[in-house]
């Protein structure tokens, strides 16, 4: 049975999976990035530390540190047992083995919740949601979504994506998507419909490799912007 999980989970990945993921140039770090959907991923920590300006927006900010970590503990056998049932479906490269990679997420997730009571103060981290968020048009450089659009194309219906998609080029010049799989590492059922109306609709939709690839065959960003950028 390929991997599954029945709902959405708290699972953290790295500031340089993140650049990797997303083909993040040192210009584009200079921008203001919207990063959708983060989670404990340690990007926003650590780009902070490194002087960039970027906002995280996911419903999982509405709790505690404490809470947060009780619901990683939670999910965290379960997402690793998955993976380990379905090893094949993973490339076992930078991350050589099942237990390294909790070690990895371990790490990550361990960064996030060090940074966030002080980015919550600093209003980096927020809890808000698409298909709707609170910003002005135009307010970031780029939007990023990591690991939930797509991903979780059994969970989310593809109106859900279109509409989220829509909103996040509302907000930001340039939206990047990854993974373009759903979990099992096959192909979002949504990915040839959600191109097709975007483009139908006058945004530029390109699928571009990626220099990263930890689902095997995952390895393209989707990168969205209007015609008129």
């Amino acid at each position: 049975m390929p991997f599954q999980l029945q709902e959405v989970v708290p699972w953290g990945r790295s500031f340089e999976e993140y650049r990797n993921m997303f083909e993040l140039s040192d210009q584009d770090l200079k921008g203001r990035i919207l990063g959708c959907g983060d989670g404990p991923a340690s990007f926003n920590a650590e780009l902070t530390k490194r002087g960039g300006n970027v906002v995280s927006v996911d419903p999982l900010y509405r709790y505690s540190s404490p809470e947060i970590r009780d619901r990683i503990d939670q999910v965290f056998d379960t997402v690793l047992e998955e993976t380990r049932k379905n090893a094949h479906e993973f490339v076992w490269k930078n991350i050589p083995s099942v237990e390294n990679l909790g070690e990895v997420r371990r790490t990550a997730m361990d960064a996030f919740l060090e940074d966030y009571p002080r980015g919550q103060s600093e209003h980096r981290y927020l809890d808000r949601s698409l298909p709707d968020l609170p910003f002005p048009d135009q307010s970031f450089r780029t939007a990023i979504c990591s690991h939930f659009l797509f991903l979780y194309s059994a969970h989310l219906s593809l109106e859900f994506h279109l509409q989220s998609i829509r909103e996040l080029a509302r907000v930001a010049r340039e939206v990047r998507l990854f993974p373009l799989l759903e979990l099992g590492a096959v192909p979002s059922r949504h990915l040839n419909a959600v191109r097709t109306n975007l483009s139908h609709e006058g945004y530029r939709v390109s699928i571009e490799p990626v220099p990263y690839e930890f689902q095997r065959g995952g390895n393209c960003m989707m990168r969205v912007r209007e015609n008129s950028r």
